[in-house]
């Protein structure tokens, strides 16, 4: 043809591919039926991987709310932990130390309240997973208590004056505050909650209804969210439930291309079905390994040096990182833990709670219980409050059941031996090293646990370094 221009390397595709999907035949750029269906279903897979991961977070929400209302329904029912969270609960990684309280609160079209109880750390997150308030030691109200009022989505009505004002873009919203020992006992923090806390709408101010507060210590409780296909069914019950103004539209579009679409029902098809459940073993296979193993310095105390890890990489409770969202960091929190506040991945001296946790010992091998681990923990610890370590079953992500109804060991422990440096050493096994059974926490031969290690009033020495925890070494 006259009119011919040389056309630039990379720019066309050839008639005949050999691809992962298999060999692939077009007509000019034009693929045969056989060819676009299997270039649709790769389509299809990777929409749904992708729901997976940007998705687990809702999903886990969702698993909290069914969870707490197992108990009693919402704004009326406070669940407490009033004799601690043991390990028949099933909780993503949760401590063996506060007292763990929360509720589901539910708005309408109007604003409601929250009466908080002094002295807690506590969070509203809203259905989406997203963060909505502090109260407590962190919040506005600086561990005093106080009146928040939780403003519902695309709220326009007055804002009266006395309350902490916080607003949602949900309509349900997870509260959950940890209250402390006082001398090894709960019955402070627990009293303190049910003569303080209240939901009630703000119409109801003048006579707010009454809270029934439900003990679940030692009860079988379940909050974590699915890792197979059924994922996708308690994503989409959020997105049902919810306004879409409050997630963002990549994500919801994602979930769109997979039929999960507010207003629609989401009924896959065989084909489908078979989709989806490929993505779930993938997106099940990959936060396991982002956390267990993750490839990315951030994550690491120490990179190339300690096994230890961080569950904020890059220091943002919104995984952000230069101006990017860390994806597979959000897949694989979300996976694995449960709670968002700036707070947790801020440096706050004296207060809150910091964290290392770990798949693996000091040579990179998964923590195996059929052996016995030691951990040194040097003198000094850096912690106004105290320290402690917990061990978590590696599929729950909840406390390792055990003959130990709380898996884990603190500085409070009583008769737990100090080194004459003031260092300890803590030891991890099916059996307790003899004389160090105060030292000691029962781990389950022939299966793998992870560890964390965390403290409480956080000091310098942690956030520049100086002090370092040693890594879980292998004992002969």
């Amino acid at each position: 043809m006259q009119m011919t221009t040389a056309i630039p390397e990379g720019i066309t595709t050839p008639d005949n591919v050999d691809t992962r999907l298999g060999e692939l035949s077009f007509f000019d750029g034009v693929p045969d039926p056989a060819s676009a269906q299997k270039i649709y279903d790769f389509i299809d897979f990777q929409h749904a991987y992708q729901a997976y991961m940007s998705g687990i977070q809702i999903a886990s929400m969702y698993a909290i709310r069914q969870g707490l209302l197992e108990f009693g329904p919402a704004n009326t029912t406070a669940v407490q932990f009033a004799d601690l969270m043991d390990s028949k609960a099933l909780f993503l990684t949760a401590n063996t130390t506060s007292v763990y309280q929360m509720a589901w609160l539910e708005l309408t079209d109007e604003p409601m309240v929250i009466e908080t109880p002094p002295d807690v750390l506590g969070i509203v997150d809203d259905h989406w997973f997203k963060y909505v308030a502090d109260f407590g030691r962190l919040g506005p109200d600086q561990g005093q208590g106080g009146k928040f009022l939780i403003l519902p989505p695309g709220y326009e009505g007055d804002v009266p004056e006395g309350y902490h004002v916080a607003r949602t873009n949900t309509y349900g919203n997870w509260v959950i505050w940890r209250g402390f020992q006082v001398d090894g006992s709960t019955e402070t923090a627990v009293k303190a909650t049910q003569e303080k806390f209240k939901i009630y709408p703000l119409s109801q101010k003048a006579n707010p209804p009454k809270m029934t507060f439900i003990n679940v210590s030692g009860k079988e409780v379940n909050t974590i969210h699915r890792m197979d296909a059924a994922i996708f069914e308690e994503i989409n019950a959020v997105v049902q439930a919810e306004p879409s103004m409050g997630e963002s539209e990549e994500i919801l579009g994602i979930l769109a291309s997979i039929g999960i679409k507010k207003g629609q029902k989401f009924e896959p098809d065989e084909r489908m079905q078979g989709i989806l459940s490929a993505a779930a073993q993938a997106g099940a296979v990959s936060v396991k390994t982002i956390m267990s193993r993750p490839r990315d310095e951030m994550f690491y105390f120490y990179p190339g040096e300690s096994v230890w890890m961080n569950p904020f990489p890059g220091g943002s409770y919104q995984w952000l990182n230069e101006g990017a969202k860390l994806l597979d960091a959000r897949a694989g929190f979300h996976y694995y833990a449960t709670g968002i506040t700036p707070a947790m991945a801020k440096k706050i001296i004296g207060k809150g709670s910091k964290y290392a946790y770990t798949f693996l010992d000091k040579e990179g091998y998964p923590l195996n219980g059929s052996e016995t681990y030691r951990v040194h923990v040097p003198a000094n610890v850096p912690a106004k409050d105290f320290w402690s370590f917990t061990l978590y079953d590696n599929q729950t992500r909840s406390m390792l059941q055990t003959d130990a109804r709380f898996p884990g060991i603190d500085n409070n422990r009583e008769g737990m031996v100090q080194n004459e440096d003031g260092s300890f050493d803590v030891y991890f096994g099916p059996e307790a090293p003899p004389g160090q059974e105060n030292n000691w926490v029962q781990t389950i031969p022939g299966r793998g646990f992870n560890l964390i290690f965390r403290l409480y009033g956080p000091l310098e020495p942690w956030f520049d370094k100086t002090w370092r925890l040693a890594d879980p070494e292998l004992l002969p």
